[in-house]
């Protein structure tokens, strides 16, 4: 039998990985020394810009208020002043299309001089416009190849980086993305309208309950990043991970994750050693990284930070992923963000904690006697309230073709959308509900047991895994999001519906007070009381997994959209593009531009995966299974010939796989070669029903012939080998 030498190959390299660069040196420059020390960031912009520029620059990023643009070119100076005694040599304004990824136009500092030599420039207005293609990124119909003029404009909320390169660093300005029209091309510019509407409509309630004059209200978020590392040269064996991102084929392997002795394990070390380097570069750009360990599945480990304004940690998590996969390069790894990269196992979610802060304090932090907090509680129905009314567009918004794999299995929430309030918030809730609260459960103290143990501080609640929209004690988590995706879509949802909800509550409270403070209590009490018998279906604190659940929820009238293509059909409402418009976040144009792209970028995902399916099974998989039926039934015959009896039982599974898969092939051959007729929602369900059904029959018979065809002739790296060689 021969040998495959590609498989074996990775595994040999595997094992006698070496590390390719030298150890950092933690010692000479501890973490804190390092950290921001590549951003442009308040101490650096105190330091270099006149005194009136800096008050103005940070009057527009901590108030909101509008940035003269006299003062961007002084701002310009400082910043190319910075950023070349840094090393750089260029500029890049980045961007977020509705690509999902990060996307950068570079240009040069040098301008020629006109005497044969060159002087490094940077104006006001390079600093604040930028003009990349804007028709070759995705638009819905709003830019189209003849009409290709886009702009990039300076987000002054977020800090400018220098990006380094072993050849050099580039100064990198984090901008919005937007049409010749003025229409968003981007998942920035949503989320600033939508955290500008947030603001607006929190300080209404802030004032009812006596801030003459608050700061501005933020969204605040950090999300949790869940991500595979493999050796690269698994990866590289693997077809199907390097272009889909996951793995179209793969018996489950005799171990999986079902002796949980994964989750918070020790770290292996060239991990460990990955994970200190991404750190370390992740500490530079200014992104509060707190938290790393192992996951739940094998090879899977996560990433944390700390909360901070959701503007800057939408950016700052682009910046983890891409650092993520450039550092593991350097280990010989390879990094996979995709929701579902494993059948069988685990896959990865970027849970995002989500709340509402000014300067001074966070808006849904309930103190020790949450009953007594009344402002506390109204922020809090507002986002019950909130997220009753359009669980739809929470759905829509973690929706796509990898997050179907993810949703609803026993390791994600599932497809309904409910909150998690805990015991001692739903104990609150409903004594509102029966006409007026009087205490909330205490936390109390643990005692573990053991004399030299010291009793630990407990919370009134506990956590519930399961749910979708969870309250963890400051903040909300919203569970479903995907791991490849940005959180700005969900944070732009999430903003804009709770600002409606605000908006909602303020004008029933002015209504009832009339000007008058006396009469507040009242007030809040009445609006607190329709909330809860209004919206408390969406509360639910027990097992989201559970079959009763599923039923429940349907009783309660919750809606379930099961996959991707449903999810982003129903955001077409006329209540929905109401709601947008109202709050000036997106127009009904953009709203319709954002559906197509989602819905075609599903018929892309599809579509691909169901070509590589064919691609791979053919030319890679067939082969080895034709070559090992050739051998069974060589060895058959000779066994046969020398007059002995011999058991072909083998020999008939493997035949009939063969038949089997030839048959299933030809089956999503022709699925994807049917085009469904009309609109984009029609492409879609045709991928969703006819070609995602046929890739799975092949997997199905495919996975059947790796556990019979001999091992030294499977051509493509097993589970087992991707996740428990390292």
């Amino acid at each position: 039998m021969k040998s495959n030498s590609a498989r074996q190959a990775a595994i040999s390299a595997v094992t006698s990985y070496k590390p390719q660069t030298p150890p950092l040196n933690f010692l000479d420059t501890p973490a804190k020394d390092i950290f921001g020390a590549n951003v442009f960031g308040n101490a650096i912009m105190r330091e270099r810009l006149p005194k009136a520029v800096y008050k103005a620059v940070q009057a527009t990023i901590n108030k909101g208020t509008k940035l003269d643009p006299i003062v961007a070119d002084a701002v310009a100076t400082a910043m190319k002043d910075w950023a070349i005694e840094k090393g750089a040599t260029h500029y890049a304004h980045v961007f977020f299309p509705l690509t999902g990824q990060t996307a950068e136009k570079h240009d040069s500092f040098l301008s020629p001089d006109g005497k044969g030599g060159a002087i490094a420039e940077f104006s006001g207005a390079q600093l604040i416009q930028g003009e990349p293609d804007a028709s070759s990124f995705p638009s819905g119909g709003i830019r189209v190849t003849f009409e290709a003029r886009g702009y990039t404009a300076w987000d002054v909320t977020s800090p400018a980086y220098i990006l380094e390169n072993p050849n050099g660093t580039t100064l990198c300005i984090p901008t919005a993305f937007c049409s010749w029209t003025g229409e968003a091309l981007d998942k920035k510019t949503p989320l600033l309208r939508s955290m500008q509407a947030l603001n607006k409509q929190a300080q209404r309630v802030l004032k009812l309950f006596g801030h003459n004059d608050p700061d501005m209200v933020f969204a605040t978020a950090g999300p949790e990043q869940e991500y595979f590392l493999i050796d690269r040269n698994f990866y590289y064996a693997r077809p199907d991970l390097t272009i889909a991102g996951r793995t179209l084929f793969g018996a489950e392997p005799p171990k999986g994750q079902e002796f949980e002795d994964q989750y918070f394990g020790a770290i292996p070390e060239r991990v460990l050693a990955c994970m200190l380097e991404v750190e370390r570069e992740l500490f530079k750009l200014g992104v509060p990284v707190k938290t790393r360990h192992n996951e739940v599945a094998p090879s899977q480990y996560e990433i944390a930070p700390v909360y901070e304004n959701a503007n800057v940690a939408a950016d700052h998590q682009q910046l983890v992923m891409l650092t993520l996969q450039r550092v593991a390069q350097k280990y010989g790894l390879a990094c996979l963000l995709h929701e579902k990269p494993f059948a069988g196992i685990n896959g990865s979610g970027k849970h995002l904690n989500w709340s509402l802060a000014t300067e001074s304090m966070n808006l849904l932090e309930p103190g020790d006697t949450p009953h007594d907090n009344m402002q506390f509680l109204v922020f809090c129905a507002a986002v019950m309230r909130a997220v009753h009314l359009n669980a739809v567009l929470l759905r829509a918004s973690v929706a796509n073709a990898s997050n179907d794999h993810r949703l609803g299995a026993n390791e994600a929430p599932p497809a309904i959308i409910s909150i998690f309030l805990g015991e001692q918030l739903t104990d609150i809730f409903e004594q509102i509900e029966k006409g007026g609260v009087k205490s909330s459960k205490s936390p109390g103290k643990l005692t573990v047991g053991v004399d030299t143990l010291p009793p630990l501080p407990r919370h009134a609640g506990d956590r519930n895994r399961t749910s979708p929209f969870a309250f963890t004690g400051n903040r909300f988590e919203f569970r479903a999001v995907g791991s490849t995706q940005s959180i700005a879509g969900p944070l732009v949802i999430l903003n804009t519906i709770v600002a409606d909800s605000l908006d909602y509550v303020a004008s029933e409270i002015e209504k009832t007070t009339k000007g008058d403070a006396s009469k507040l209590n009242a007030a809040v009490q009445k609006v607190l009381q329709q909330i809860m018998k209004e919206h408390k279906v969406i509360i639910f604190n027990g097992d989201n997994y559970s079959e009763a659940w599923h039923k429940e929820a349907e009783k309660r009238g919750l809606p379930n959209l099961r996959d991707s293509v449903d999810s982003h059909a129903a955001v077409t409402g006329a209540d929905f593009v109401k709601l947008f418009a109202k709050f000036k976040v997106l127009s009904k144009r953009e709203l319709a531009s954002r559906q197509d792209i989602y819905l075609e970028r599903y018929c892309k995902d599809i579509a691909t995966e169901g070509k590589l399916t064919l691609s791979v099974a053919r030319k890679t998989i067939l082969p080895a299974a034709y070559r090992y039926q050739h051998e069974l039934a060589l060895t058959a015959g000779a066994v046969k010939a020398a007059g002995v009896e011999t058991d072909t039982d083998t020999l008939a599974k493997v035949s009939k796989l063969v038949d089997g898969l030839e048959g299933a092939l030809d089956n999503l051959e022709k699925a994807l070669s049917h085009e469904a007729s009309g609109s984009t929602l029609k492409h879609a369900k045709h991928f969703r029903d006819e070609v995602f059904p046929a890739m799975n029959a092949v997997r199905g018979v495919a996975d059947k012939l790796e556990t019979l065809v001999s091992d030294d002739l499977w051509p493509l790296p097993s589970y087992q080998e991707m996740l428990f060689i390292k």
